[in-house]
This record gives structure tokens, sequence and C-alpha cells, in this order.
């Protein structure tokens, strides 16, 4: 019998790599997708007529009921959010809403509409935010340092009290951060440095405008994360995985190393640090210890940093019609 899954979060990142892996397992995928006067399908445009696309809002109770009743899912992956942290800041109740409260709207629904399909909520390694040891695994106590960082927790607790108190199959993934050649929001700094050194190489910039230079991230491609959250809703019981790569490297790192793969010298000439991209409270170093995923799941990270860099890069040099892209 044909598994049937239903992915919040569909058009973004993660949700259009987790649809593409679900449909090659022979799922029958559903994708929620916030209902936008303009439709951004861009991520999903070679697949978008072999899933079943549903109107639904994180802060709709009835669209997301209507939805789950629909798709009548054996497995539920939530990726919807408010994902950008800089903008968690600007917009806190936004954050808050659809971040935290939506994941309880969308447990609900599971809860009385498919209370035996097994949940993902898509974690975060900013609930750890100000740590007080390295690297951090499912044990290390959460600090967030930003409105989506505390909305995460939030989620994150949810999920755990519905999964005791209900005996639902709910799985927390606390995933580090993880970026793809263009699919990303050009508001991720990832993104934001791949695209103006594509821009700068092509003479259609000179410079490109960053923040804190030297927080420290554990950066990893987004395909192999996707593996690692349906690894989890595959385990024989509930639980909660870290995903990382193991390795921190700061912006300062990944900005060095997209301008030498796109052969641009003194890259220092470049960059310039404005107030208005440093939050008001920095996360300075997350490095995330994926031992339990390796050792219970035979998961592990596949693409490393200076990879990753390079598919970013490349992707958008051939974008701006220079090189051929990899991605």
């Amino acid at each position: 019998m044909t598994k049937r899954a239903l992915v919040s979060g569909a058009t973004g990142q993660d949700g259009s790599f987790l649809m593409e892996l679900l449909l090659k397992k022979g799922y029958d995928v559903y994708g929620l997708v916030r209902r936008l006067s303009t439709p951004n399908l861009n991520n999903i445009t070679d697949i978008a007529d072999q899933v079943h696309l549903l109107d639904g809002d994180l802060m709709d109770q009835s669209s997301l009921d209507a939805a789950v009743e629909l798709a009548k899912p054996d497995e539920v992956y939530n990726l919807a959010a408010q994902s950008f942290v800089g903008t968690s800041f600007v917009q806190p109740v936004l954050t808050g809403e659809i971040t935290g409260l939506g994941v309880v709207l969308l447990l609900e629904a599971v809860r009385h509409h498919a209370p035996e399909a097994r949940f993902y909520q898509a974690s975060s390694s900013e609930m750890f935010g100000k740590v007080d040891r390295e690297p951090q695994d499912e044990t290390t106590p959460m600090h967030p340092r930003s409105p989506y960082g505390v909305a995460k927790v939030y989620a994150y607790w949810a999920c755990i009290n519905y999964r005791e108190a209900y005996r639902m199959f709910i799985s927390n993934g606390i995933l580090f951060n993880h970026e793809a050649p263009l699919r990303r929001g050009m508001e991720f700094v990832t993104r934001k440095v791949a695209v103006g050194v594509a821009r700068i190489a092509a003479g259609k910039a000179t410079t490109i405008s960053l923040g804190n230079l030297d927080a420290k991230r554990d950066w990893g491609y987004a395909g192999d994360y996707v593996d690692l959250m349906y690894r989890i809703l595959q385990h024989p019981e509930p639980d909660d995985f870290v995903g990382a790569t193991g390795e921190a490297h700061s912006v300062r790192e990944f900005v060095e190393e997209a301008f030498r793969v796109a052969g641009i010298p003194a890259w220092e000439k470049h960059v310039t640090v404005d107030e208005k991209n440093i939050r008001p409270s920095e996360v300075y170093n997350l490095r995330g210890d994926a031992s339990k995923a390796r050792r219970l799941l035979g998961w592990q990270s596949q693409v490393r940093f200076k990879e990753l860099v390079k598919l970013m890069v490349e992707a958008e040099l051939a974008r701006v019609g220079l090189g051929k892209s990899k991605a």
C-alpha cells in the first residue's frame, strides 16, 4: 500500500528537497502551501505536477484540519515557519505565532484527524543559542538568543508534551544550518554571499553588505538533511536527533571561500559591515554532535564545507551567465 505524506513549508528549500526524496521512495505526497496573490513555486517547478498542493496556513486551524483530513497522511513533516532569525527581531509576535503556536495547531489537526500518523518537527540549532559547551547534542541546555529561537523551543517542548500526553509518534530533528544552491532564501547570509559574489564577478556590483563576520555555524547540505528527516520517522520509536556536520566555520571563512571559488582576489575590498545587519543578541558558535543519529539511524552528513560553498557559488555564477552550474 502506497504511503502518504503531508509536508508543510512545501515550497521552501527543505520542503522541495524532501518532497523530491519522498516521490523517489514511492510516496503519495501532499504539500501544504500558504495562499499568496503571486504563488512562489520556483523550488518545486520540476515536481509540481507530481504532488498534491493544498492551501493551508499554520495560523488557521480549519485549513489545517481540512488538509490533514484530505491527505490522510501516514507521515507529517512540519517544515513551515517564519524561519529568518533577523526578521524575528522585527516581527517577534508573528514569529511566535507561526513558528511556535502554529506547530500546536498542526499537532491538534493531526491528533484529531490522523492520530496514528508519524510527525516530524523541524527544530533548530538556534534553540541552543548562548551555549555553555561544545559541540552541542540532544542533552545540551537551551538558551535561545532570538524570538525565532524562543519560538522553536516552545514548539520543541510542545511536541514532546504531545508525545507523552497523547502517545503520539512525534520526533524532533534539531538540525544545524543547512543550505543548497539556488533554493535558499535571499535573506540568508550564505545565499546573500553567493549571489553577491556572482554579481561582483559579473560586474553588476562592487560590494556585499554583511553583519557579524565572526559568528560560527555548522553548515551542511540540505539534501543530506532531508534524508535525516526521513530516517527519523522510520525509526521504530519517536525520539529527538541532532543533525550536524561536526564542523564550525565563521561567516568570514564562508566569504573568503566564496570569493576564492569565483576567482576574485582581495575579498576584503568587496565586503562592508553594516550595523543594520547585526542582531541585538548574537549566537557566536554553534557546532553539532550528530553521533546519536549516526549510531541509531546510520546517518551522517556527506557534503563538507568547501564543497557546499563551491556548489552555491557556481550555481549563482551560472545564473549570471558565468561558468556552468554544478548544482
